[in-house]
């Protein structure tokens, strides 16, 4: 990882940013010059991996336990990384669950700690940043494919990530006179340890995938930096589809 100047300056937020997709986007926005924070529900020790990567490649960041299913926690999560870093100008909500149950078989307990993280702490995160975010500043929030597509025992996840876009595009026109530009990037299948590409779910996903392959978690970073960077200025409102075409 060699730092480049693009975020040269900024101050990056990133819920859920130990390891998978959200250390990747933690080390890619580094990379391109940004001071990073993340917080982490539990893994101490995968958390301090990425921290000290970001540092052995040059750069500066900061690891908070915050678990995104408790609202105190994460208010107190975000004000440890304001401390840290004086302010926000990238907020990347990526901390999320998943748990797949046909209907017949989901739960009360499942519905909501589904929407406790995946919306509920988003809300509550953005909510406790937004003071701190600097006019101009980004908020990019993770949601999935799965919010514009059914598939078997997804229905409460995908109807998560649905209202994580819906809750973009109108914080967008919200924040418009901040000039503060909201946007969604949505994964498809990516090869993390939590799904990946050599799984027994793999090769049926796959072939569904018109590049019949998973993406990477470095390319959905690489997204992430296009959003948080100067070529997105014109941009907010809207969702970036990062899937191999499976929603095309």
């Amino acid at each position: 990882m060699s730092l480049q100047t693009t975020l040269h300056g900024k101050k990056a937020l990133v819920t859920g940013g130990s390891r998978g997709i959200g250390a990747a986007i933690a080390k890619r926005l580094a990379a391109d010059g940004a001071t990073i924070a993340i917080t982490y529900a539990g893994n101490k020790a995968a958390a301090d991996a990425t921290v000290a990567s970001i540092e052995q490649a040059g750069g500066t960041a900061f690891a908070f336990q915050a678990d995104a299913a408790d609202p105190a926690a994460q208010r107190a999560g975000i004000e440890q990384a304001v401390a840290a870093l004086g302010q926000i100008d990238i907020l990347v909500h990526n901390a999320g669950v998943a748990a797949f149950a046909s209907l017949d078989e989901d739960s009360d307990a499942l519905f909501d700690h589904q929407f406790g993280v995946n919306v509920k702490g988003l809300h509550v995160g953005t909510r406790a940043a937004l003071p701190h975010i600097a006019e101009g500043g980004r908020i990019i929030l993770i949601g999935s494919v799965s919010g514009e597509l059914a598939f078997p025992s997804t229905a409460t996840y995908s109807a998560t990530k649905a209202a994580v876009a819906a809750l973009a595009r109108g914080w967008a026109k919200d924040l418009a006179a901040r000039n503060i530009l909201v946007n969604t990037v949505q994964p498809g299948p990516v090869d993390t340890d939590m799904n990946p590409a050599n799984g027994d779910f793999a090769q049926q996903m796959i072939a569904a995938i018109p590049l019949r392959r998973y993406g990477t978690a470095d390319e959905i970073a690489g997204a992430v930096a296009f959003l948080a960077g100067p070529d997105a200025s014109y941009i907010t409102g809207t969702t970036l589809n990062v899937d191999g075409g499976v929603a095309a």
